[in-house]
């Protein structure tokens, strides 16, 4: 996980390989309830966020050149294309976070 960010918390479960019930053995203190909560494996957390953290930087970059560009005089539109350009170009190579093809 990248500096900066928040520690997720992992804990370890049972699936069951028939049914694909999930368990986490605990000891019970006799006031249990159950309730429905949403899971994501590890692994796809991992690459979801790897995929963010990549579109993020390559945006970013983007960004801080935005940031860092004053256009000479009378010269604003060749750099607003040129930044137009740059990123559609960071929006095609960057991998999409939910795996699906990125709008433009």
């Amino acid at each position: 996980m990248a500096a900066g960010n928040e520690a997720v918390e992992r804990v370890t479960v049972w699936e069951c390989i028939g049914c694909g019930k999930i368990e986490m053995l605990r000891p019970c203190i006799g006031v249990c309830k159950d309730y429905k909560v949403d899971l994501v494996y590890a692994g796809q957390h991992d690459a979801a966020l790897a995929r963010a953290e990549a579109r993020a930087a390559a945006l970013e970059r983007l960004v801080r050149r935005l940031a860092g560009i004053t256009p000479r005089a009378g010269q604003w539109e060749p750099s607003y294309r040129a930044l137009q350009a740059e990123a559609r170009q960071a929006l095609r190579s960057a991998p999409p976070i939910t795996g699906s093809a990125p709008k433009e």
